[in-house]
């Protein structure tokens, strides 16, 4: 009995049944988001739809792989809490710009794999720099992420960017309907169901589109039985400098990224993340995204579409999204599998969408509130950072005659946001002040300083 009451939720093993289902509502989650790069990317590049599938099948095999290897973890690999995997956006314009004008995909694998490798190399810094994201910081940061998602799930409830019907009234319903059936089964049904109230509201509303005419299982047919990613399948990787100077700075932007999402899901499972823990995490990051280059897919990120649904059903145990990264291989290795969860129709996932990524927003503001905002300026932090993080997600163009390595940092919100929140710290919280200035007290130090950083994110 002793032993048992020593588990941490994080590493609690759910019965089969439960892991099956638990990890099903994490793919369902974030599987319109890991599909969207290869699409984006192969679409830019005028690939035929043969390469366009075998971009989706790599790209789903090898995030399963780097799912497990951060959830499950091997030696200095792995943060070892629910964190699923998957392409990450920043790369797409660059990816896009070398594909097409810097020598193909060959290019791309190329600048990934560097990109990976200094990744790795770059973990142990990033670890050190744990200190400088105190609750001040990491509330901002997890309310930008659940904020600048909110019209990713917008667009799925109105049809998906570029339908036809995009915004039609029975598209909106159809993600109402799926948002009170998630919002309902909380509410109402037993424990278990209300764990797994976002893939209930999927199936219901799956149930509800299909006589509806919302889905399209055209594409099962032709999807084939089995699919095996091989090594360069696209070619031997070039190593050009210019390519290769773009993808690190996506590099610093995920890892940026990715230390906000890994302390987010932090604070919902009550393990703090530590410097050995982020270091091992971003470590995993940059392994995955060299395997991302060998096996003809790109870099790989933390998915904050998972981190709202940990917050949303309180499992936290890694080993349901471990689950989570086997379903994601078996998807990638069985093609008509992966055809199957694609047809899953957009307002369905919308619906489920709004309430997830709203939790992540939710969650930033918990934090925030163990902030102390009298008489320093803590609240300026927030209403800048917030400020700064939602420009690029309200005016996409807004950066658009900056340079190529600026749209790369700013045009991501979260990574917008987490640099000001981190400079503005440093500035306000950090930096000695004038005499008689207004945030001059010690009070006002505590909330923002290096000292008390480890100890408020539990």
């Amino acid at each position: 009995m002793a032993t048992t009451a020593v588990v941490h939720p994080v590493d609690e093993v759910p019965r089969i049944r439960h892991l099956a289902a638990f990890g099903l509502q994490h793919v369902l989650a974030m599987y319109a988001g890991a599909v969207a790069v290869p699409l984006i990317v192969g679409g830019a590049m005028k690939l035929p739809p043969a390469d366009l599938a075998y971009l989706i099948t790599a790209d789903l095999l090898v995030c399963g792989v780097a799912t497990l290897i951060q959830c499950v973890g091997f030696w200095r690999f792995g943060v070892r809490l629910p964190i699923m995997q998957g392409c990450t956006f920043a790369a797409v314009s660059p990816m896009v710009l070398i594909g097409t004008t810097g020598g193909g995909l060959p290019a791309v694998y190329g600048s990934v794999i560097v990109a990976g490798l200094a990744i790795m190399l770059l973990a142990p810094v990033f670890g050190r720099l744990l200190r400088f994201f105190p609750p001040l910081v990491t509330g901002t940061v997890i309310l930008i992420i659940g904020v600048s998602l909110l019209p990713v799930a917008g667009n799925w409830a109105a049809g998906g960017v570029g339908a036809e019907d995009f915004g039609a009234p029975r598209n909106l319903a159809l993600a109402a309907f799926v948002l009170a059936v998630v919002l309902g089964v909380q509410r109402f049904a037993p424990a278990f169901l209300s764990r797994i109230a976002v893939l209930t509201g999927i199936v219901v509303g799956l149930a509800v589109a299909v006589p509806f005419g919302f889905t399209d299982f055209g594409g099962v047919g032709d999807a084939d039985w089995v699919g095996v990613s091989t090594p360069f399948h696209f070619g031997a990787p070039e190593f050009r400098t210019s390519a290769i100077v773009s993808m690190l700075v996506v590099a610093l932007v995920t890892m940026t990224e990715t230390t906000g999402d890994l302390i987010a899901v932090g604070e919902l499972t009550g393990r703090p993340v530590e410097p050995r823990p982020l270091a091992d995490g971003l470590r995993a990051d940059g392994l995955s995204t060299v395997l991302g280059g060998v096996f003809n897919t790109f870099p790989y990120t933390a998915y904050a579409q998972n981190v709202g649904l940990v917050g949303l059903t309180r499992v936290r145990s890694r080993w349901v999204v471990a689950a989570a990264g086997g379903i994601l291989v078996l998807l990638g290795l069985l093609p008509k599998l992966g055809a199957v969860v694609a047809a899953v129709p957009a307002p369905v996932l919308g619906g489920a969408g709004l309430v997830m990524f709203g939790t992540v927003a939710a969650s930033g503001l918990r934090t925030l509130a163990r902030v102390d905002f009298d008489g320093n300026h803590n609240l300026t932090v927030v209403a800048v950072s917030v400020a700064v993080g939602m420009l690029p997600v309200g005016v996409p163009a807004v950066y658009a005659k900056f340079p190529d390595w600026f749209q790369t940092v700013m045009n991501s919100g979260i990574s917008a946001g987490c640099l000001t929140a981190i400079v503005l710290n440093l500035l306000f919280n950090h930096l000695p002040l004038k005499a008689g200035s207004a945030a001059a007290a010690p009070e006002a130090l505590p909330d923002g300083g290096d000292d008390t950083s480890g100890d408020e994110t539990g």
